[in-house]
């Protein structure tokens, strides 16, 4: 605190205020923290092995079947109960508290899947016998990575846009403006859709293809906060000392333009990681087989009969958003010049 100027302890101390936002964030950090260390939490590899006096761990590294008296040189499957007895005999295994990953099938079920949570699968089983549990960590995991990524270069967009229109104004700015117009005038939902079949979708080919559209949220606030402030006395006398236009934008305007663009950044995570889930649950989004929540909401769409897959993505998805929205009140809360 001591390191931190009086307006920047003005916006701590008021975000601290707002508890609901405050606690959310601790919450947000902690359910993220644990969805990145999910492959200790849920796998279908032990953690740690001990055979023979000599300690593996499968979890970060891939054994051979024949390293535990296996018939094969290929990578062992620890849940296949032969491998377990040999192991267990000169041996043990310390298992993460959830055996499956999020694409391990449980070809042990005593019932059809998809199978009802039990004291195996917490969470139940989608109809395919993959552990729900499982496949909730890990697509909360990548839901997340993907709403920040995209975030971020959306971020950057969208301020050096908003950015340049605003500091130049005139021409670059009408263009600028009618070009948003007729771009923001697009139906987005159905273009994703067409780009997204048109090519197989990955991780990075979605980004790509929702940063065409994300960036344009932060364009008309940051303009604003240009167009306010490049007339003002201290862009004027950086002016007449000679400084480039750069560097007035970047190291005098653009602090300033910040503050409101702050604001806006939980709201564009929570936006792309729903239109993650949407094109997901409409099959035109990660490859088939990924850890994904859309395509849990779709499974239990199409399977009413087990209810614990809808509910368990709802539940997981609406956490989520919860968490991102009254982080952004309290963000907003602190930058709110009124609030003392």
């Amino acid at each position: 605190m001591a390191m931190l100027s009086p307006i920047q302890r003005r916006r701590l101390t008021n975000f601290r205020r707002n508890r609901r936002g405050y606690w959310s964030l601790w919450a947000f950090i902690l359910l993220f923290g644990l969805s990145l260390i999910a492959e200790l939490i849920a796998n279908d590899s032990p953690l740690l092995v001990s055979y023979q006096g000599t300690l593996y761990a499968p979890v970060v590294q891939s054994i051979p079947e024949d390293t535990f008296g296996g018939f094969l040189p290929t990578e062992t499957d620890y849940r296949d109960p032969f491998i377990q007895e040999q192991i267990e005999a000169d041996g043990w295994m310390l298992w993460p508290p959830i055996r499956f990953s999020y694409n391990t099938i449980n070809y042990q079920l005593e019932v059809p899947s998809p199978a009802p949570p039990s004291a195996e699968n917490w969470l139940g089983t989608d109809d395919q016998g993959r552990d729900v549990a499982a496949r909730v960590i890990y697509g909360f995991r990548i839901s997340v990575l993907f709403g920040l990524t995209l975030t971020f270069f959306s971020c950057i967009v969208g301020v050096a846009v908003g950015a340049i229109q605003g500091f130049y104004g005139g021409k670059i700015d009408l263009v600028g403006q009618r070009f948003l117009e007729v771009w923001s005038g697009l139906p987005v939902l159905y273009l994703l859709i067409i780009l997204s079949s048109v090519v197989q979708p990955n991780f990075w080919w979605l980004l790509g293809i929702m940063l065409l559209f994300s960036w344009m949220g932060l364009v008309d606030v940051v303009r604003a906060e240009f167009l306010r402030a490049r007339n003002f006395e201290y862009v004027r006398a950086a002016r007449a000392l000679g400084l480039s236009n750069r560097l007035i934008m970047f190291r005098h305007i653009l602090p300033n333009a910040m503050v409101a663009t702050l604001t806006f950044l939980p709201f564009i995570l929570s936006g792309a990681i729903t239109g993650l889930t949407s094109l997901d649950f409409l099959g035109f989004g990660l490859p088939s087989g990924s850890p994904s929540l859309g395509e849990l909401i779709a499974q239990g769409k199409a399977n009413l009969h087990a209810p614990w897959l809808g509910v368990s993505a709802f539940v997981s998805l609406a956490l989520m958003l919860t968490l991102l929205v009254f982080i952004g009140e309290a963000v907003r809360d602190a930058f709110d010049p009124r609030k003392n």
